[in-house]
Protein backbone atom coordinates (compact mmCIF):
# COMPACT_ATOMS: atom_id res chain seq x y z
CA UNK A 1 0.00 0.00 0.00
CA UNK A 2 1.33 3.59 -0.82
CA UNK A 3 0.66 7.07 -1.23
CA UNK A 4 -0.73 6.85 -4.88
CA UNK A 5 -2.98 4.49 -4.09
CA UNK A 6 -4.22 6.53 -1.37
CA UNK A 7 -5.16 9.12 -3.60
CA UNK A 8 -7.17 6.69 -5.73
CA UNK A 9 -9.34 6.74 -2.45
CA UNK A 10 -9.64 9.17 -0.75
CA UNK A 11 -11.61 11.58 -3.15
CA UNK A 12 -14.05 9.17 -5.28
CA UNK A 13 -16.63 11.62 -5.53
CA UNK A 14 -13.92 13.07 -8.08
CA UNK A 15 -15.29 10.98 -10.59
CA UNK A 16 -18.77 11.31 -10.46
CA UNK A 17 -19.09 15.31 -9.72
CA UNK A 18 -16.50 16.90 -11.41
CA UNK A 19 -16.80 20.48 -11.90
CA UNK A 20 -19.63 23.22 -11.96
CA UNK A 21 -17.86 26.37 -11.41
CA UNK A 22 -19.06 29.94 -13.42
CA UNK A 23 -15.94 30.83 -14.33
CA UNK A 24 -13.49 28.50 -16.67
CA UNK A 25 -10.68 28.07 -14.46
CA UNK A 26 -9.00 25.62 -12.40
CA UNK A 27 -6.89 28.18 -10.42
CA UNK A 28 -7.95 30.95 -8.26
CA UNK A 29 -6.44 33.25 -6.29
CA UNK A 30 -8.24 34.44 -2.41
CA UNK A 31 -7.43 37.88 -1.83
CA UNK A 32 -9.45 40.43 0.69
CA UNK A 33 -10.77 40.42 3.84
CA UNK A 34 -8.30 40.77 6.47
CA UNK A 35 -5.52 38.57 3.88
CA UNK A 36 -2.44 40.21 3.68
CA UNK A 37 -0.97 38.06 0.75
CA UNK A 38 -2.84 35.47 -1.88
CA UNK A 39 -3.72 32.52 -1.23
CA UNK A 40 -5.12 29.90 -4.20
CA UNK A 41 -7.47 27.41 -4.80
CA UNK A 42 -7.08 24.35 -7.24
CA UNK A 43 -9.28 22.07 -8.53
CA UNK A 44 -7.62 18.51 -9.00
CA UNK A 45 -8.97 15.81 -11.11
CA UNK A 46 -7.48 12.62 -9.11
CA UNK A 47 -6.90 9.85 -11.03
CA UNK A 48 -5.36 11.24 -14.69
CA UNK A 49 -2.52 9.19 -17.08
CA UNK A 50 0.77 10.68 -17.01
CA UNK A 51 0.60 12.69 -20.01
CA UNK A 52 -2.70 14.33 -18.88
CA UNK A 53 -0.85 15.93 -15.88
CA UNK A 54 -0.23 19.50 -16.50
CA UNK A 55 1.38 22.23 -13.93
CA UNK A 56 1.29 25.36 -15.28
CA UNK A 57 3.67 28.18 -14.23
CA UNK A 58 0.59 29.74 -13.14
CA UNK A 59 0.65 26.79 -10.66
CA UNK A 60 4.27 26.58 -10.12
CA UNK A 61 4.47 30.07 -9.14
CA UNK A 62 0.96 29.99 -6.86
CA UNK A 63 2.54 27.50 -5.10
CA UNK A 64 5.97 28.78 -4.99
CA UNK A 65 4.43 31.61 -4.11
CA UNK A 66 2.71 30.30 -0.81
CA UNK A 67 4.19 29.07 2.35
CA UNK A 68 2.14 25.55 2.96
CA UNK A 69 0.07 23.04 0.82
CA UNK A 70 -2.90 21.85 1.96
CA UNK A 71 -4.57 18.80 0.32
CA UNK A 72 -8.03 17.42 1.36
CA UNK A 73 -5.84 14.92 3.84
CA UNK A 74 -2.55 15.26 5.26
CA UNK A 75 -0.38 12.73 3.01
CA UNK A 76 2.23 13.32 5.23
CA UNK A 77 0.30 11.54 8.17
CA UNK A 78 2.51 8.81 9.11
CA UNK A 79 -0.61 6.76 10.90
CA UNK A 80 -2.72 7.86 7.37
CA UNK A 81 -2.39 3.78 5.62
CA UNK A 82 -3.48 1.93 8.57
CA UNK A 83 -5.96 4.45 9.65
CA UNK A 84 -7.41 4.13 5.64
CA UNK A 85 -6.77 0.43 5.81
CA UNK A 86 -8.86 -0.17 9.09
CA UNK A 87 -11.40 2.17 6.80
CA UNK A 88 -11.99 0.08 3.87
CA UNK A 89 -12.29 -3.29 5.62
CA UNK A 90 -15.59 -4.62 6.40
CA UNK A 91 -15.21 -5.25 10.25
CA UNK A 92 -18.84 -7.01 10.70
CA UNK A 93 -17.24 -10.45 9.73
CA UNK A 94 -18.67 -10.24 6.15
CA UNK A 95 -16.85 -10.00 2.73
CA UNK A 96 -17.97 -8.49 -0.60
CA UNK A 97 -19.19 -12.17 -1.72
CA UNK A 98 -21.93 -11.75 0.82
CA UNK A 99 -23.35 -8.29 -0.79
CA UNK A 100 -23.49 -9.86 -4.60
CA UNK A 101 -24.85 -12.33 -6.15
CA UNK A 102 -23.10 -15.31 -7.65
CA UNK A 103 -23.31 -13.88 -11.40
CA UNK A 104 -21.87 -10.68 -10.47
CA UNK A 105 -19.32 -11.92 -8.31
CA UNK A 106 -17.64 -14.32 -10.84
CA UNK A 107 -17.85 -11.39 -13.60
CA UNK A 108 -16.16 -8.86 -11.71
CA UNK A 109 -13.13 -12.00 -10.82
CA UNK A 110 -12.87 -12.29 -13.98
CA UNK A 111 -12.74 -8.77 -15.19
CA UNK A 112 -10.34 -8.23 -11.69
CA UNK A 113 -8.18 -10.78 -13.03
CA UNK A 114 -7.59 -10.01 -16.76
CA UNK A 115 -7.09 -6.08 -15.91
CA UNK A 116 -5.04 -5.92 -12.87
CA UNK A 117 -4.02 -9.92 -12.08
CA UNK A 118 -6.12 -9.77 -9.02
CA UNK A 119 -8.63 -11.94 -7.58
CA UNK A 120 -11.96 -11.57 -5.77
CA UNK A 121 -10.55 -14.07 -2.97
CA UNK A 122 -7.54 -11.71 -2.59
CA UNK A 123 -9.90 -8.83 -2.29
CA UNK A 124 -12.94 -9.55 -0.93
CA UNK A 125 -12.40 -8.46 2.57
CA UNK A 126 -12.27 -4.73 1.35
CA UNK A 127 -15.45 -2.65 0.92
CA UNK A 128 -16.86 -1.78 -2.73
CA UNK A 129 -15.63 2.13 -2.57
CA UNK A 130 -12.10 0.53 -2.28
CA UNK A 131 -12.22 -2.01 -4.54
CA UNK A 132 -13.62 1.07 -7.07
CA UNK A 133 -9.38 2.07 -7.57
CA UNK A 134 -9.03 -1.04 -8.95
CA UNK A 135 -11.95 -0.54 -11.94
CA UNK A 136 -10.66 3.10 -12.36
CA UNK A 137 -6.90 2.30 -12.39
CA UNK A 138 -8.62 -0.12 -15.23
CA UNK A 139 -10.46 2.34 -16.76
CA UNK A 140 -7.68 4.81 -17.81
CA UNK A 141 -5.70 2.45 -19.55
CA UNK A 142 -2.55 3.62 -17.53
CA UNK A 143 -0.47 3.62 -14.72
CA UNK A 144 -2.22 6.78 -13.48
CA UNK A 145 0.03 9.92 -12.36
CA UNK A 146 -1.38 11.89 -8.90
CA UNK A 147 -2.03 15.49 -8.94
CA UNK A 148 -1.91 15.33 -4.88
CA UNK A 149 1.23 13.59 -5.46
CA UNK A 150 3.17 16.10 -8.09
CA UNK A 151 2.25 19.01 -5.97
CA UNK A 152 3.55 17.60 -2.25
CA UNK A 153 6.88 17.10 -4.43
CA UNK A 154 6.78 20.99 -5.35
CA UNK A 155 6.07 21.59 -2.07
CA UNK A 156 8.49 19.45 -0.26
CA UNK A 157 11.35 21.09 -2.75
CA UNK A 158 11.12 23.89 -0.50
CA UNK A 159 10.39 22.16 2.23
CA UNK A 160 6.83 23.52 2.84
CA UNK A 161 4.91 21.86 5.52
CA UNK A 162 1.74 19.69 3.88
CA UNK A 163 -1.57 19.49 6.17
CA UNK A 164 -4.91 18.44 5.29
CA UNK A 165 -8.45 19.98 5.12
CA UNK A 166 -10.10 16.61 6.64
CA UNK A 167 -8.83 13.70 7.88
CA UNK A 168 -9.01 10.28 6.02
CA UNK A 169 -11.50 9.21 8.91
CA UNK A 170 -13.66 12.02 7.84
CA UNK A 171 -14.00 10.86 4.43
CA UNK A 172 -14.34 6.84 5.00
CA UNK A 173 -17.06 8.28 7.33
CA UNK A 174 -18.88 10.10 4.58
CA UNK A 175 -18.55 7.28 1.93
CA UNK A 176 -19.59 4.52 4.62
CA UNK A 177 -23.31 6.72 4.75
CA UNK A 178 -23.86 5.39 0.89
CA UNK A 179 -25.81 2.36 1.22
CA UNK A 180 -23.88 -1.08 0.50
CA UNK A 181 -26.44 -1.81 -2.64
CA UNK A 182 -25.47 1.45 -4.40
CA UNK A 183 -21.61 0.86 -3.73
CA UNK A 184 -22.23 -2.75 -5.12
CA UNK A 185 -24.06 -1.34 -7.91
CA UNK A 186 -21.57 1.30 -8.91
CA UNK A 187 -18.98 -1.46 -8.96
CA UNK A 188 -20.94 -4.48 -11.25
CA UNK A 189 -21.68 -1.64 -13.33
CA UNK A 190 -18.61 -0.93 -14.11
CA UNK A 191 -17.12 -3.84 -14.47
CA UNK A 192 -19.94 -5.28 -16.52
CA UNK A 193 -19.44 -2.32 -19.42
CA UNK A 194 -16.11 -1.39 -18.91
CA UNK A 195 -15.57 0.54 -22.86
CA UNK A 196 -18.40 2.33 -21.57
CA UNK A 197 -16.45 3.42 -17.90
CA UNK A 198 -13.57 4.17 -20.23
CA UNK A 199 -15.65 6.40 -22.77
CA UNK A 200 -17.18 8.22 -20.26
CA UNK A 201 -13.97 8.83 -17.77
CA UNK A 202 -12.53 10.16 -21.07
CA UNK A 203 -15.10 12.43 -21.97
CA UNK A 204 -14.99 13.89 -18.21
CA UNK A 205 -11.43 14.28 -18.45
CA UNK A 206 -11.13 15.81 -21.94
CA UNK A 207 -14.23 18.97 -20.26
CA UNK A 208 -11.65 18.90 -17.46
CA UNK A 209 -7.86 19.33 -19.55
CA UNK A 210 -9.88 22.22 -21.82
CA UNK A 211 -12.07 23.81 -18.45
CA UNK A 212 -15.27 23.73 -20.37
CA UNK A 213 -17.49 24.13 -17.64
CA UNK A 214 -20.73 23.48 -20.13
CA UNK A 215 -19.04 20.54 -21.65
CA UNK A 216 -18.59 18.94 -18.13
CA UNK A 217 -22.03 19.42 -16.79
CA UNK A 218 -23.46 18.35 -19.67
CA UNK A 219 -21.06 14.90 -19.36
CA UNK A 220 -22.63 14.66 -15.53
CA UNK A 221 -26.00 15.01 -16.89
CA UNK A 222 -25.51 12.00 -19.53
CA UNK A 223 -23.52 9.85 -17.25
CA UNK A 224 -24.67 6.03 -16.91
CA UNK A 225 -22.93 5.66 -13.49
CA UNK A 226 -24.76 8.68 -12.04
CA UNK A 227 -27.16 7.77 -8.93
CA UNK A 228 -25.13 9.28 -6.07
CA UNK A 229 -27.40 12.80 -5.83
CA UNK A 230 -29.04 11.96 -2.64
CA UNK A 231 -25.44 11.79 -0.86
CA UNK A 232 -23.93 14.95 -2.85
CA UNK A 233 -24.87 16.87 0.61
CA UNK A 234 -22.68 14.70 2.19
CA UNK A 235 -19.97 14.20 -0.61
CA UNK A 236 -19.65 17.86 -1.59
CA UNK A 237 -21.78 20.48 0.49
CA UNK A 238 -21.42 19.30 4.21
CA UNK A 239 -17.56 18.86 3.80
CA UNK A 240 -17.03 22.25 1.78
CA UNK A 241 -18.86 24.17 4.71
CA UNK A 242 -16.54 22.07 7.07
CA UNK A 243 -13.50 23.08 5.50
CA UNK A 244 -14.34 27.13 5.08
CA UNK A 245 -12.90 27.61 8.57
CA UNK A 246 -9.86 25.86 7.90
CA UNK A 247 -9.59 27.36 4.83
CA UNK A 248 -9.78 31.09 6.65
CA UNK A 249 -7.35 29.82 9.61
CA UNK A 250 -4.87 28.41 7.11
CA UNK A 251 -4.93 31.11 4.75
CA UNK A 252 -4.56 33.90 7.47
CA UNK A 253 -1.85 32.80 9.37
CA UNK A 254 0.27 32.34 5.84
CA UNK A 255 -0.23 32.16 2.34
CA UNK A 256 -1.44 28.93 1.21
CA UNK A 257 -1.83 26.66 -1.63
CA UNK A 258 -4.98 24.28 -1.38
CA UNK A 259 -5.80 21.45 -3.77
CA UNK A 260 -8.83 19.38 -3.56
CA UNK A 261 -11.52 17.28 -5.89
CA UNK A 262 -12.52 19.83 -8.77
CA UNK A 263 -15.91 19.31 -7.87
CA UNK A 264 -15.72 21.30 -4.35
CA UNK A 265 -15.13 24.59 -6.36
CA UNK A 266 -18.43 25.47 -8.17
CA UNK A 267 -21.99 26.21 -7.65
CA UNK A 268 -24.03 27.87 -5.32
CA UNK A 269 -22.98 25.82 -2.39
CA UNK A 270 -19.06 25.13 -3.53
CA UNK A 271 -16.02 26.71 -2.23
CA UNK A 272 -15.90 29.57 -4.68
CA UNK A 273 -18.90 30.79 -3.36
CA UNK A 274 -18.62 29.93 0.33
CA UNK A 275 -15.55 32.06 0.42
CA UNK A 276 -17.17 35.06 -1.43
CA UNK A 277 -20.01 35.36 1.18
CA UNK A 278 -17.30 35.08 3.76
CA UNK A 279 -16.16 38.75 2.28
CA UNK A 280 -13.05 36.98 -0.12
CA UNK A 281 -12.56 38.28 -3.53
CA UNK A 282 -11.86 34.44 -5.74
CA UNK A 283 -10.60 35.55 -8.99
CA UNK A 284 -9.94 33.10 -11.81
CA UNK A 285 -6.21 32.48 -12.88
CA UNK A 286 -6.41 31.61 -16.56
Amino acid sequence: MNRFFTTCLVTISAFFHTVSAQDNSLLYAVTGKNLTAPSYLYGTFHLVCPTDLVITDAMKKAVSDTKQLYLEIDMDDPTLQATMMQGLMFTNGKTLKDYMSADDYTMLDTYLKKSSGMSMAALSAIKPIGMYSFLAMSALGCQPASYDLTLMQLASKDKKEILGLETIGDQMAVFDKIPMDKQVSMLVDMARKPDEAKQELANLLAAYKSQDITAVMKQMKESKYDGLEDFEADLLEKRNQNWIPVIEKAATDKPTFFAFGAGHLGGEKGVIALLRKQGYTVKAIQ
